[in-house]
C-alpha cells in the first residue's frame, strides 16, 4: 500500500519558525531588566550570548545532522548514554515547556501591570495568571485546529511592532542618552556579579533555539536544512535584539531602568500615547499567542515521550475521547499552577535558563562522544574537531554564576524524584510485559 508523502519545511520555513520561536516576552520586557545591572554593555551582551549561544546550537545541528528523528536534546542524550539519561532530560524537555508557559502567562500580566496597577498586588496577580491558565486548559480541550491561525497573529504583531519601533526609533535617538554604564540602582554590587545576572536574562531570550530540533523529522533534508536554520535564525535574532536595545537606549536614556514595558515606554517618547497602546498591544498579543501554542504542545511531548518512545510513565499517555492527553495536561498545569505562585517574571525566566542548562550539558558532551561513532553517518563537521563542543561546554557552564542556590537546589531534587520515578515506572513496566525504549523511526542504529 502506498503512503502519500506528508508535506515538509523547507528552509525558510524553519527559519521562520526558529525566529518565531526564539522572538518573545524577553524582547519586549528585558530591555530594562538588562540595561538596569549594566547599562549600555546590554547591547554589547545581546550579541555576545547570540554567539556563545550559537556555539550551543552549532553542537545540536551536529547531532541533528546524524540523528534526524525527532525529539532534540533528550534523544541525543539517549544515545549517548542510554535510557536513564534520555530519560532525565526528557523530563527536563517537557518541563522546559510547563516553565514557558507559566513564563509566557506571567509575562502577560507583567505588561497589564503598567494599565492596571492593581495586578501589583500579589493576590490579584495570582488570581490572573491563574484564570489565564484556566481558560488555556479549557481551550486544549477542544483540539489545536485553530493553532496555525493564532501562530501567525502572534507572529505578525510581534515582528511588526519591533519593526516599527525601530524605523521610527531612528529618527529620535539622542547620542546623550549613551554613556552609562551602570544603573544607580545597582551600587554596591560588584560589575561582575552584575554582568552574571545581566547576560543570565539575555541568554534567556535565545533560549527557544531548542525547540527546533524536535520537528527535525518534519524538516525537508533535516541534515542540511537545520544546521543552516539554526545558525541562520541565531544571528538574525542577535542582530535584531542588539538593534531593538540601542534603539531603546537612545531613544529613553537612562530612564528606561525603570521600565516595566521598555519598548512601549519608548515607544511613548516616539508616538505618545497611540505608540505606547500599539507596542502594548502587540507585545500582549504575541505573548499570549506563544503560551497558548506552548500550552497545547507541553502535554504533547510529555504524551509522545510515554507513548511513542517508552520514555516516560505511561500513564502520561492516556488520552480522552478527543484525543487529549488528559494526564499529560492536568499534570503539566498543575505544575504550571505552582510556579506560578512565585509571581516572578525574573525568577521564571531563571528557571527556563536553568532548565535549558540541563539539556545543554549532555547534548554537548554527546557532541564529543558519537563525534566519530562508527555507526552514525559523518553529517555536519564542526570546525576544529572538539574545540566548538569544549568552548560551548565552557559557555554554559559559567552559566551557572547566574543561577540562584535555590534554583541549583531545586534542579537537583528534581533531578533526584525523576530519577525515582524511573526506577518505580521501571519496574511497573517489567511487571506488565512493557518494554522501554524509544520508537523504531528515531532509532539511530
Amino acid at each position: 500500500m502506498a503512503h502519500r508523502r506528508i508535506k515538509t519545511l523547507n528552509f525558510l520555513s524553519v527559519f521562520l519558525l526558529g525566529v518565531d520561536g526564539i522572538v518573545g516576552s524577553g524582547i519586549f520586557l528585558m530591555p530594562s531588566r538588562v540595561y538596569a545591572k549594566i547599562g549600555d554593555l546590554s547591547a554589547v551582551v545581546m550579541p555576545l550570548a547570540g554567539v556563545s549561544i550559537l556555539m550551543i546550537a552549532l553542537c545540536f545541528a551536529n547531532l541533528a545532522s546524524k540523528i534526524p528523528g525527532d525529539g532534540g536534546a533528550w534523544l541525543y542524550t539517549y544515545t549517548a548514554f542510554g535510557k536513564f539519561a534520555g530519560f532525565e532530560i526528557g523530563i527536563f524537555t517537557w518541563l522546559l515547556g510547563i516553565v514557558t508557559m507559566a513564563t509566557e502567562i506571567s509575562a502577560f500580566v507583567t505588561g497589564l501591570r503598567s494599565v492596571i496597577p492593581s495586578l501589583n498586588q500579589h493576590a490579584y496577580y495570582l488570581a490572573t495568571t491563574l484564570g489565564i491558565l484556566a481558560v488555556l486548559t479549557i481551550l486544549n480541550l477542544f483540539g489545536s485546529g485553530f493553532m496555525d491561525w493564532v501562530d501567525n497573529i502572534s507572529t505578525v504583531a510581534k515582528i511588526s511592532v519591533l519593526v516599527i519601533f525601530v524605523a521610527l526609533a531612528l529618527f529620535f535617538i539622542h547620542p546623550a542618552n549613551f554613556g552609562h554604564v551602570t544603573d544607580a540602582g545597582s551600587a554596591g554590587s560588584s560589575l561582575f556579579g552584575r554582568f552574571n545576572q545581566g547576560f543570565g536574562m539575555v541568554f534567556y531570550m535565545f533560549t527557544g533555539f531548542s525547540f527546533l530540533p524536535i520537528a527535525a523529522s518534519k524538516m525537508d533534508n533535516p541534515e542540511k536544512t537545520l544546521p543552516k536554520a539554526l545558525i541562520s535564525v541565531l544571528l538574525t535574532s542577535a542582530t535584531l535584539y542588539m538593534v531593538v536595545q540601542l534603539a531603546a537606549i537612545g531613544v529613553s536614556g537612562s530612564s528606561l531602568a525603570n521600565d516595566n514595558v521598555p519598548i512601549a515606554a519608548s515607544f511613548y517618547h516616539i508616538a505618545g500615547t497611540i505608540g505606547y497602546d500599539l507596542a502594548l498591544v502587540g507585545m500582549l498579543i504575541s505573548i499570549l499567542g506563544v503560551a497558548l501554542s506552548v500550552s497545547f504542545s507541553t502535554p504533547t511531548i510529555a504524551s509522545s515521550l510515554a507513548t511513542e518512545h517508552q520514555l516516560l510513565p505511561h500513564v502520561l499517555g492516556k488520552q480522552n475521547q478527543r484525543g487529549v492527553p488528559m494526564v499529560s495536561l492536568l499534570l503539566s498545569c498543575g505544575i504550571c499552577a505552582l510556579m506560578l505562585f512565585s509571581g516572578n517574571y525574573l525568577f521564571l525566566a531563571s528557571c527556563i535558563v536553568f532548565t535549558s542548562f540541563v539539556q545543554y550539558v549532555p547534548t554537548i558532551l554527546a557532541a564529543i562522544k558519537l563525534r566519530n561513532h562508527s555507526k552514525l553517518p559523518q553529517g555536519f563537521r564542526l570546525p576544529g574537531g572538539n574545540l566548538i563542543p569544549i568552548i560551548a561546554l565552557l559557555v554554559t557552564m559559567y552559566l551557572i554564576f547566574s543561577f540562584s542556590w535555590e534554583l541549583i537546589i531545586a534542579g537537583v531534587v528534581v533531578f533526584a524524584l525523576s530519577g525515582v520515578w524511573y526506577f518505580y515506572d521501571d519496574r511497573d513496566r517489567q511487571a506488565k510485559g512493557l518494554r522501554r525504549d524509544i520508537a523504531e523511526k528515531d532509532k539511530p542504529f
